[in-house]
């Protein structure tokens, strides 16, 4: 299967030249939408859903959507998709990409964002072979997806009629293209607001409940449990972290050194491939928080309170090997001379939602390396084949 690879490179690099961080990606979908039309796709194929309006923190725009109709001996096929996100992580902003041999290296001490402007680079591909090429294809549906990195909003808000029906899904976020992707941990976000008494630390220390002595004895307990970093119970694994601890609304938790701290929030998730057990971590730091808020009280016999909420940011998934969307993506693999390696990703992914949503969806990468980094470079060898390997998935009878 052969593609323009410089056509490719040319349109990632101006794609990680675009500063689209998460929940602000309206100038990148602008140049998806320019380059799309470019590669020959009408504009009135090219349209932007209502998603934003949807997700509950500030998005600038909703996911952008793309119809091709089907061409060819198959046109009357089922409907499949292609999907990626068009979100990088705030990291990202002021990334200054540049072409070195067979990578894609960053001028800036910043990520690169192949994370995923590698995925758009793949689709616009996809629609511009098909297009230069004449192939014949089934219908297909592109999505770029709206804040990824922030939680899988956009992917979790996606009307699923407007996509068309697909019978099945091909995501690009990360990694190999060899890497056939089938499942994915599940998550719950924590977060929990715990409230002491301020008192004068050099007056009347003994009068005052520290919120900050609540959280050292919370979290010491839920290590010494077991339940903090990689959770192992029998043969039930799963992680948990801890995360930003303020004082809210991003202030510093804590006032002064000579005030007893009377109030803290801190944010956590859960992860586990098992959603009962990611569910059971959450509970053991919900416990640990109102054990600690108890033990610690003042000089009056008060103690400290504790206001825990949890909810499930995505759900963990594993898809049968006998399932069509895996044998496609299997046989595409190996027809393009890779070697398929079925997986299941520590992560969360869009893929979590489209399965979620009805969609068997696989994953895949496209030479991404280091993500979230300085460090971050894209490979163009896996680059390729990651853009070979769509045309292939979309033409294969």
């Amino acid at each position: 299967m052969s593609i323009d690879t410089q056509a490719a490179t040319n349109r990632l690099i101006r794609f990680l030249a675009v500063e689209g961080v998460t929940g602000r990606e309206a100038a990148i979908g602008r140049e998806l939408a320019a380059a799309l039309q470019k590669s020959g796709v009408p504009a009135d194929a090219i349209r932007l859903d209502d998603a934003n309006t949807r997700i509950p923190v500030p998005t600038e725009t909703g996911n952008l959507i793309v119809d091709l109709p089907g061409r060819g001996a198959m046109h009357n096929q089922p409907r499949i998709m292609f999907m990626t996100h068009m979100d990088t992580v705030p990291l990202c902003a002021g990334a200054k990409p540049k072409l070195t041999g067979r990578k894609i290296v960053n001028e800036a001490k910043t990520a690169l964002g192949g994370d995923n402007r590698c995925g758009c680079g793949v689709l616009v591909t996809l629609a511009a072979e098909l297009t230069k090429q004449k192939l014949d294809h089934p219908p297909i549906t592109l999505l770029f997806c709206v804040r990824e990195e922030s939680g899988l909003w956009g992917a979790r808000h996606v009307k699923t009629h407007d996509l068309g029906s697909p019978v099945m899904a091909f995501n690009y976020d990360g990694g190999s293209a060899s890497n056939v992707t089938i499942g994915a941990v599940g998550a719950d976000r924590w977060q929990v607001e715990i409230f002491g008494r301020a008192s004068h630390a050099g007056v009347a220390p003994e009068r005052g409940i520290s919120s900050t002595m609540i959280l050292a004895l919370a979290l010491a307990d839920v290590k010494a449990g077991g339940w903090f970093g990689k959770v192992v119970k029998g043969k039930r694994q799963g992680t948990s972290n801890v995360g930003p601890v303020t004082g809210g609304d991003g202030r510093p938790a804590g006032d002064a050194t000579n005030v007893v701290t009377d109030y803290v929030h801190v944010r956590g998730e859960s992860r586990s491939h098992d959603a009962k057990f990611f569910r059971e971590i959450t509970k053991a730091y919900k416990a640990a928080f109102e054990k600690a808020a108890k033990r610690v009280k003042n000089s009056d016999g008060k103690s400290g309170r504790v206001k825990f909420k949890a909810e499930t940011d995505y759900y963990p998934f594993r898809m049968k090997e006998s399932l069509p969307v895996v044998k496609r993506a299997v046989a595409a693999v190996s027809a393009i001379g890779k070697t398929p390696t079925i997986r299941a990703a520590s992560g969360g992914l869009d893929a979590n939602w489209m399965v979620r949503h009805g969609v068997p969806t696989v994953t895949f990468g496209a030479g991404q390396n280091e993500p979230h980094t300085i460090d971050e470079w894209i490979n163009l060898d896996e680059y390729d084949r990651a853009c070979m390997l769509a045309v292939q998935l979309a033409t294969m009878r």
